[in-house]
């Protein structure tokens, strides 16, 4: 959590408004790639949060030995991209909701589909953009999405063992638009 007190620490200096998202979609590298680019998104880190393994690193994550998501922490300014359209018209496009613990290829609870809301305002608008989703009938499965309390973030190692070294735009996720 020391990474978000550091992030209100220059949201304060700066005098500009943001906020952070914290979302798992599957391979993070992946997830990051498409929205680092959305118009009003300021920032991103890949990492873990949702388990109980203190100071989890990507193997610990693998085969459900941490109970860790790969994650990606959005920040993001509110006045350019509210919390809403980011879940709705960026996060449930950009990977399947409907598969549980599954991306694709990537199989285990590391690639849960989840979101952590960092205040209460953020948990109903989750709520409301998920129920929203499921009854839209885009989807012909039920939507999987876990909403789960924020917990300890811990950032990933720069490189992943199996991946090319600082090349993680070679992980490309389709969009369900």
């Amino acid at each position: 959590m020391g990474d978000q007190d550091g992030m209100s620490r220059a949201t304060i200096a700066s005098g500009k408004q943001t906020e952070v998202a914290v979302l798992a979609g599957g391979c993070f590298w992946g997830v990051e790639d498409i929205l680092r680019d959305v118009p009003g998104v300021i920032d991103t880190k890949v990492g873990y949060t949702g388990g109980w393994l203190e100071n989890p690193k990507y193997a610990d994550t693998h085969h459900s030995k941490s109970g860790h998501a790969e994650a990606i922490r959005v920040t993001f300014d509110p006045a350019l991209l509210s919390y809403e359209d980011l879940l709705e018209n960026w996060f449930f496009k950009l990977h399947d909701p409907t598969t549980l613990n599954r991306q694709g290829y990537d199989v285990g609870t590391q690639y849960r589909s989840a979101i952590f809301p960092q205040t209460p305002e953020q948990k109903i608008t989750a709520e409301r953009v998920r129920e929203r989703v499921d009854a839209s009938g885009k989807w012909k499965r039920p939507i999987t999405t876990t909403i789960e309390p924020a917990s300890t973030w811990y950032s990933a190692e720069r490189v992943s063992p199996g991946l090319p070294a600082q090349a993680p735009w070679s992980v490309q996720l389709p969009i369900y638009a």
